[in-house]
């Protein structure tokens, strides 16, 4: 069974970016974005979606009847920025819960500091190490990489793909994808020829890229990538004239790839993404339609600038957070962290969360939709 959360209300009206003033807050939360810095086309949406809804729930009331204070900082995507940041969050500003971490590499660090600490995190990053083996107070909400990679090769198995090249950068989602990625190929039928990397700093791809074109019987290309790589890649793919499919992760399923890599270049791109960059094709009867057109609606009406999936990781973070902390017991963090686990069927717009103590992630493959990009937008393939 799905639902939707009532709080689900503060997505309702306009309000201005502030804050409740630290007399009125009775619930701190604290939060650390990639604000700047590379991946800051990912970390701003983000920290603008968080700070929207707190400031609709404060107008709304608050949750239980108490306001919310939101203290936020910008790691710039560096880890030990961010580790320092919740540190920060968790013993000078007495926070009892963290939302951030908006790459895999600051959702580590932050994680290490809240598990010692025992306040809840949600993480906003996609590496499967965040939440695998299960950690008590890490939580996360975009889907795995293991995930972006069995969804790929479904795809690929449907267009009877076999024999693969894999371009992959060599930070730490690029690097935790291609490793998730080599574990389940073979459970598709599927084999890698050719396997090349790239640093995170690289501004030209096409010598790896004239490796995978010179080897002989690949049939597509997939690009665990992260940040402004996976636009070069795409940008030398088409430079050098390659045809194959071009196969992208969930990491830049946003339009500020397509911005980065040029319409041109990146035309008919696939890759998994959330149904928040097609709700104008989804079905009447998908239950997260109704979710998705309310935030997105609030947000590009906030911002003036387009909804895109990692703003929505960051949305079903804070309803993930709100819901528990009107289910828990006070507001503890081991309390908010047993609400929490204590998720059932909550409808976000990346999908219906369920999680479990063997479970912190609460997603399965039907969160994934499989999209191509046409024309410089999005169009729902699968």
């Amino acid at each position: 069974m799905t639902r939707t959360l009532s709080t689900l209300a503060v997505l309702a009206a306009a309000a201005t970016l502030t804050m409740a003033s630290p007399a009125m807050a009775q619930i701190k939360i604290g939060a650390s974005f990639s604000a700047t810095g590379p991946a800051a086309y990912l970390g701003t949406p983000e920290m603008q979606t968080l700070t929207m809804l707190v400031e609709q729930a404060n107008a709304a009331g608050g949750i239980n009847g108490q306001q919310i204070e939101l203290v936020h900082y910008d790691d710039a995507g560096d880890p030990t920025k961010a580790q320092t940041f919740a540190t920060r969050l968790i013993e000078d500003d007495g926070v009892v819960a963290i939302i951030g971490g908006t790459t895999t590499g600051t959702s580590m660090s932050i994680l290490n500091v809240t598990e010692d600490a025992e306040v809840p995190f949600i993480s906003l990053a996609g590496a499967i190490d965040i939440i695998d083996p299960v950690k008590p107070y890490t939580f996360k909400t975009p889907p795995t990489d293991r995930m972006a990679c069995q969804k790929i090769f479904e795809d690929m198995q449907g267009r009877g793909i076999t024999k693969i090249g894999m371009i992959s950068g060599t930070d730490g989602f690029g690097a935790s994808m291609q490793a998730q990625c080599k574990a389940v190929v073979g459970d598709y039928g599927i084999e890698i020829l050719a396997d090349e990397t790239y640093q995170p700093q690289d501004v030209d791809m096409t010598a790896q890229l004239t490796n995978i074109r010179s080897t002989t019987g690949i049939e597509a290309v997939l690009n665990p990538g992260f940040g402004q790589g996976p636009a070069v890649v795409t940008r030398n793919y088409g430079q050098l004239g390659i045809e194959l499919p071009l196969y992208q992760s969930h990491g830049v399923a946003s339009d500020g790839f397509i911005e980065l890599a040029s319409a041109a270049a990146a035309e008919g791109v696939i890759l998994p993404g959330t149904p928040l960059l097609v709700v104008d094709q989804l079905e009447d009867n998908d239950p997260q339609k109704p979710v998705i057109v309310a935030y997105k609606g609030l947000f590009e009406e906030q911002t003036g600038t387009p909804v895109g999936t990692f703003g929505g990781y960051a949305h079903d973070a804070y309803l993930i957070l709100a819901d528990a902390l009107e289910r828990s017991a006070s507001n503890e963090p081991s309390d908010i962290r047993d609400a929490i686990e204590a998720t059932s069927g909550l409808v976000g717009v990346t999908g219906a969360y369920t999680f479990s103590p063997e479970d912190h992630l609460g997603l399965d493959l039907t969160s994934f939709r499989i999209l191509q990009i046409r024309d410089g937008g999005w169009t729902l393939v699968e």
